[in-house]
């Protein structure tokens, strides 16, 4: 019989720090997908680039991504996320405009989206059409998180077109223009639909940090 002192026990805490190294090890990746696409483009950014960049061994890298598209895809997921929480807090204390002037800045600065915009708008153009990938599924519920955040209606027409303008800024940047332009689409969403009583900000959306990468 075995005696239970015998029986191995799991140290407390082994779990999540395992859970949290793991973490950092996706986010390390992540980041470093942004980099190599902000440095090398879309179609020349290889899994080796990536692997090097974040000091992760290829095998590692391997486990988390099996594929470019995979990885990119994750960037693309998080980046939403990024910009949407950062959006949300903006329009909630703030205002509508304020969050919309944000993202224009976000989406016209960002360095891969400004790379891709430069010398691959071949890869970069079909991705600014809407899909039902999640990164654009992220997209839309994000942008009905800012609007309704901001106490304005966020009915799929008026998500469908904030996201146009949003799109917009990725390849063609309004720069210091972007206030006048965010006002007059504002004053259009407010003048179609009467604003609707202010509801509460998903959580998981609230709590999110963070700039938008390319759809995934």
């Amino acid at each position: 019989m075995t005696n239970p002192s015998d029986v191995p026990v799991r140290e407390p805490g082994t779990r999540a720090r395992s859970g949290n190294a793991m973490g950092r090890t996706r986010a390390a990746l992540l980041g470093a997908t942004a980099e190599c696409v902000a440095r090398y483009g879309i179609r020349k950014t290889t899994m080796v680039d990536v692997a090097s960049k974040s000091g992760v061994a290829k095998a590692t890298l391997y486990n988390h991504f099996r594929t470019k598209d995979d990885v990119l895809a994750a960037v693309v997921e998080q980046q939403v996320a990024d910009l949407v929480g950062a959006c949300v807090t903006t329009a909630s204390s703030s205002g509508l405009v304020e969050a919309l002037v944000h993202t224009a800045a976000v989406l016209g600065d960002h360095p891969a989206l400004r790379k891709a915009a430069d010398g691959e708008q071949q890869l970069l153009a079909p991705l600014m059409t809407p899909t039902t990938a999640r990164g654009w599924q992220l997209a839309r519920e994000g942008v009905a998180a800012v609007l309704t955040a901001g106490g304005a209606p966020s009915n799929p027409a008026d998500v469908d077109t904030v996201l146009r303008w949003c799109t917009s800024q990725v390849l063609w940047p309004l720069g210091d223009a972007a206030r006048p332009g965010a006002e007059s689409l504002v004053r259009g969403l407010q003048a179609r639909t009467p604003l609707a009583p202010a509801q509460a900000v998903p959580a998981a959306v609230a709590s999110s940090n963070g700039a938008l990468g390319w759809p995934g």
